[in-house]
């Protein structure tokens, strides 16, 4: 892994494909979110940019997360929003399993 602020978000057996977890702890300067979508795991930030909601009570499909409040979705792959009125995209970070825990690396963007 990098050089960002590592965290252990879970067991990576209590998040199965389709299930979110919210990462708060007082360590990280924002609250991420870590999405298993059909086995592939991402992590972005957890707050959408356009309205203070919580983005792991949206709804996901294919690889993107709907807010919950305006329903402007963020490509889970690179953070970008799909349309208005968030702008601005969520940031993303390197998230992997280490020895059977979900582990990010926040402040290191995911790679493309």
């Amino acid at each position: 892994m990098a050089s960002g602020t590592r965290v252990v978000a879970c067991a990576a057996a209590d998040l199965p494909p389709g299930e979110v977890v919210r990462v708060d702890r007082p360590e990280l300067p924002a609250p991420v979110s870590v999405f298993n979508v059909d086995g592939e795991l991402f992590a972005i930030d957890d707050t959408c940019t356009h309205a203070d909601e919580s983005l792991a009570e949206g709804w996901v499909e294919d690889c993107a997360v709907e807010c919950p409040r305006h329903a402007s979705a963020f490509d889970l792959r690179t953070g970008e929003p799909s349309s208005p009125p968030a702008l601005t995209p969520v940031r993303t970070h390197l998230v992997e399993v280490v020895d059977g825990d979900v582990v990010v690396e926040v402040g290191t963007p995911r790679p493309r």
